[in-house]
């Protein structure tokens, strides 16, 4: 396993740390993981970024498919502790990112590295497959959890996650039409993804607090 790389928003003396991987087929510099970083970093975090080693990949031209979840759980831990931060740290991440960290965060947490755990669009089920269910491990999950959700994401609908069986420390922050990246139509919500995520991050902010003081 490779040296990690990672990218920081943020004051480099902030109370709480979050960690994010990325989604199966987007970079950590993609669109979307600047721009939640960037509003996470507004609200007071300091934000890192990594990747997995297939996606680090891409960047000298060698074009891996995104391997089974589960594979790259070992990455997640050992990003974790190259990152060696000695204050509060929520991991998590975009997608595939969040679920990966989702299924390394109760060993983690029993080991007093993590306070918790952020998931940014969790993909419940395949699209167009919602018989291919990825909660198992989240119906006993002991670490604090945050889930933020777009009530258009067709990897986990209100309606579908509501018939889950979830962990009562898991906590689901619906953003009302919002897709998998929890962007909005802007005609029809009325906001911009730059609403949202100045939204998310103030309800990420309340939560970390709650589970860190």
């Amino acid at each position: 396993m490779g040296k990690v790389f990672f990218l920081f928003d943020g004051p480099e003396d902030a109370a709480i740390t979050i960690l994010l991987a990325h989604g199966a087929g987007a970079p950590m510099d993609s669109a979307s993981m600047v721009a939640t970083a960037k509003a996470l970093a507004a609200a007071g975090f300091r934000i890192a970024r990594f990747e997995f080693a297939y996606m680090a990949a891409r960047r000298y031209g060698h074009r891996k498919p995104p391997p089974r979840a589960e594979t790259v759980n070992p990455e997640y831990i050992a990003a974790v502790d190259a990152l060696g931060v000695r204050g509060p740290l929520i991991i998590g991440g975009k997608s595939m990112g969040g679920r990966v960290a989702s299924m390394v965060a109760d060993e983690l947490h029993a080991a007093g590295k993590i306070a918790g755990l952020l998931c940014l669009g969790y993909p419940f089920h395949p699209p167009a497959k919602p018989e291919q269910l990825r909660t198992k491990h989240l119906a006993g999950l002991k670490t604090p959890t945050l889930i933020c959700q777009g009530t258009r994401d067709e990897f986990g609908t209100p309606e579908e996650v509501a018939g889950y069986t979830l962990s009562d420390k898991i906590r689901v922050f619906w953003l009302e039409d919002g897709d998998h990246d929890l962007k909005p139509r802007k005609s029809v919500s009325g906001f911009s993804t730059a609403d949202y995520l100045k939204t998310l991050a103030e309800q990420v902010a309340a939560w970390a607090r709650s589970i860190t003081t």
